[in-house]
């Protein structure tokens, strides 16, 4: 069946007044943060493939999402970018829609229409977006969650010590999704993990940690999930040793815990900017991790 720009497969599953929860790259996966975290959902949930866009090449410029070949016994394969949706069923509660988007780099409106399409269809009750972004935050310090909230669900960001965003800047034409989605009594929550400007990983598990620990907490699932922490202390326990092997690092992440204790106390105001000092420390970092 087509919706929009997506091509489900048939027969549809039967899903009880589902939540969707999405991920988008690579505009808000800083360290693959929501694609390792949505992929343990999956594991976790026994997601089912559900559909994809039916031309991805209509949205897609595939000079900056490259396909992929592979060699496959004998013969080769090309991937192609697309966007994936999946679902899970639940034996009580919501059941899910799992969905993997990819920025578009044209068409916009159509696939943000056709999202809201795939949601309608299946009387999605909540639309949730996942990811990470970069900021002015110290490892040694907790995460950060930044989120937004319309309808009921909003009274549940202090429950979940979620901080309420206040950004304003270049966005995403996907937010077009957001911002239609309550016109269909659809509730809007965003939870996005602050991680900290100076380290670049392959996947960031303490960001998926707590993005996980969130939903775990807020959907009630049972994932088990002392591997990821632990594979998160050990990458950012390596972090520590290269501050000990250089002063000016250290110094800078001290800087860095001052200004997230001073905006941790000032919550409810609009957080002053960085220092030029610190930004100048940022940059330093931020090459000095770039070079090993």
């Amino acid at each position: 069946m087509k919706i929009g720009a997506f091509e489900l497969n048939e027969p549809l599953p039967d899903l009880y007044q589902p939540h969707a929860l999405a991920i988008l790259c690579p505009w808000i996966d800083v360290n693959n943060v929501g694609s390792a975290t949505m992929m343990l959902l999956e594991e976790h949930l026994g997601a089912k493939p559900l559909g994809k866009l039916t031309k991805p090449g209509n949205f897609f410029d595939f000079t900056r999402y490259r396909p992929t070949m592979r060699l496959i016994e004998g013969q080769y394969q090309i991937e192609i970018p697309n966007s994936l949706i999946k679902y899970a069923k639940q034996s009580g509660g919501n059941d899910f829609l799992l969905l993997r988007l990819l920025e578009p780099h044209m068409q916009g409106e159509v696939y943000a229409d056709s999202v809201l399409g795939v949601l309608r269809k299946f009387g999605a009750r909540r639309y949730c977006l996942i990811g990470s972004m970069y900021d002015a935050v110290p490892h040694t310090k907790p995460l950060i969650v930044s989120g937004r909230a319309v309808g009921p669900v909003k009274e549940e960001l202090g429950r979940l010590d979620v901080q309420l965003s206040s950004y304003e800047g270049p966005s995403t034409i996907t937010i077009l999704v957001s911002q239609q989605a309550p016109k269909y009594n659809i509730e809007v929550m965003s939870f996005i993990v602050h991680l900290p400007q100076y380290v670049s990983l392959d996947t960031d598990y303490t960001g998926a940690w707590r993005l996980l620990k969130l939903l775990s907490f807020l959907y009630h699932f049972p994932i088990d999930l002392e591997v990821v922490r632990r594979e998160g202390e050990k990458q950012y326990a390596e972090i520590n040793l290269a501050m000990e092997r250089e002063p000016q690092l250290k110094q800078a992440v001290q800087q860095l815990e001052r200004y997230y204790q001073a905006k941790a106390s000032k919550v409810e105001e609009k957080p002053s900017k960085l220092s030029p000092e610190i930004e100048e420390f940022l940059r330093e970092i931020s090459k000095h991790f770039e070079q090993n």
